[in-house]
C-alpha cells in the first residue's frame, strides 16, 4: 500500500494473534478503520471483541503482528511508540469506570492534570465545555457518580474521553444498561459529535439497533478473526454461519438496513 493510502486510515491491525496461555483469541486478525468513520465490532461474548480494542491501545500485549494508530506503530503501554499515539485517542470503558471519588467535573479534568499543565481557570472552562458537548450542565459537574443515572454516567465518560480533544474515540459496549430510550438518545449524541468533530468511531458493541443507525461499516469477529465487514446491509447478506445467526436470528427480526 502507498503512503498516500496509507493516510487513509485511523487504525491499521495486520495478522494480528492475541493469547492467554494455551488459549488464542485473535488468531492472525487483520482489520483496518478509516478516518471519520464509525466502525461497529460485533461478535459473541467473549469472542474477543474488548480484547482486540485493549490490544489497539497497548493494554493487553500480543504475540505477533503489527498495529498502527495514525501512522504510529503501538507496542505496549510502556512503550515510547505507542505514548505519542496515545495523545490521539479517548476511550470509553464499559460502564463508564468514573472514579467514584471524584465529582463528575474532576472525573473530566483528570486526563488534563495528567497530560497537560494548564491553569486551574482554564481546566475548570474546558471541563464545562466538554460536559456541555454531551449535554450536561454546570450544576451536574458538583455531582457524584454515585448520584448519576446510568445514562449520565454514559455522558460524563463520554466527556472524559473527548477531553484532550481525540482524533479517535474507542467506545467498550457504550449502550450497555441503558433503556431503549436513553440508548437512542446516547446514539444521537455520538453520531452528532462524530459529524461535528470529525471523529473517528471504533464502537464495540452488541446492540443491534446501534449497529443499524449509527455505524457506517460493521465488523463481524467469529473464531478469532474478521469474517465480515462492510455496510449493515453487506452484513445481512453474508453467509458466514456466525454472522447469519446473528444478524437473522429472532432478537433481530426487526432489524431494517438503513437506506443507501
Amino acid at each position: 500500500m502507498m503512503p498516500e493510502e496509507a493516510q487513509q486510515f485511523a487504525i491499521r491491525v495486520h495478522d494480528l494473534v492475541v493469547g492467554f496461555g494455551r488459549q488464542v483469541v485473535l488468531d492472525h486478525l487483520s482489520l483496518d478503520v478509516r478516518k471519520g468513520e464509525i466502525l461497529g465490532l460485533v461478535g459473541a461474548s467473549g469472542g474477543g471483541k474488548s480484547v482486540l480494542m485493549r490490544t489497539i491501545i497497548g493494554l493487553i500485549p500480543r504475540q505477533s503482528g503489527e498495529i498502527e494508530v495514525m501512522c504510529r506503530p503501538i507496542s505496549g503501554a510502556l512503550d515510547r511508540g505507542t505514548q505519542p499515539a496515545a495523545g490521539s485517542w479517548g476511550i470509553l470503558f464499559q460502564q463508564g469506570a468514573l472514579f467514584s471519588s471524584l465529582t463528575v467535573r474532576q472525573n473530566v479534568q483528570f486526563p488534563l492534570r495528567e497530560n497537560l499543565v494548564l491553569s486551574q481557570a482554564l481546566v475548570d472552562e474546558i471541563a464545562t465545555a466538554k460536559l456541555e458537548m454531551v449535554g450536561l450542565t454546570q450544576p451536574d459537574g458538583d455531582k457524584f457518580p454515585s448520584e448519576l443515572s446510568g445514562g449520565m454516567t454514559k455522558r460524563v465518560a463520554l466527556a472524559r474521553a473527548l477531553a484532550l480533544d481525540p482524533a479517535i474515540v474507542f467506545l467498550d459496549e457504550p449502550t450497555s444498561g441503558l433503556d431503549p430510550i436513553a440508548a437512542g438518545e446516547f446514539d444521537a449524541l455520538i453520531k452528532t459529535l462524530q459529524q461535528t468533530l470529525g471523529l473517528t468511531v471504533f464502537m464495540v458493541t452488541h446492540d443491534l439497533a446501534s449497529l443499524n443507525t449509527v455505524c457506517d461499516r460493521v465488523a463481524a469477529l467469529a473464531d478469532g478473526k474478521i469474517v465480515a465487514i462492510g455496510s449493515m446491509r453487506d452484513l445481512l447478506q453474508s453467509e458466514h454461519p456466525w454472522v447469519r445467526a446473528y444478524f437473522h436470528g429472532k432478537r433481530s427480526q426487526m432489524l431494517q438496513p438503513k437506506a443507501s
